[in-house]
């Protein structure tokens, strides 16, 4: 597959309910057990059992030009034993099921990346689609 927006994702933003300059916006290491559906998946409670690791706010955020950017994210020491196969991006909301599935990112150098215990750290794209750009 390639990078995406979830489809109800995209209402949200184009609604104006994210916003990602002042939301807490988690990126989340997700396993090859996740059969994404981009069409019906809404809430990140459709994809937190195949979490790898602990979600990680994404800091220093900047939205120009129509990209997000923001630093890279490090997971760290992630069990040994498991396959991420992507990344997935929310919006925190405090729950599970309130919480926003915005985008599905898989196209990372390295993907799919076998854990082996140590520190994970995913490299945003430093060109001009950034994170994601709409």
């Amino acid at each position: 597959m390639a990078n995406a927006l979830y489809t109800k994702g995209k209402e949200k933003i184009l609604s104006g309910t994210i916003n990602f300059s002042s939301d807490t916006i988690k990126a989340a290491l997700v396993s090859t057990s996740y059969t994404q559906n981009l069409a019906t998946d809404e809430f990140w409670s459709t994809a937190s059992s195949n979490v790898i690791g602990t979600p990680q706010a994404l800091s220093s955020k900047t939205v120009t030009g129509g990209a997000l950017d923001a630093a890279d994210v490090t997971y760290a020491a992630v069990t040994a034993g498991s396959t991420a196969k992507c990344v997935v991006l929310y919006k925190d909301t405090g729950s599970d099921a309130t919480s926003p599935l915005l985008a599905f990112i898989d196209v990372i150098t390295g993907f799919p990346l076998a854990t082996n215990g140590g520190d994970i750290t995913v490299q945003w794209d430093n060109g001009t689609y950034k994170i994601f750009s709409l």
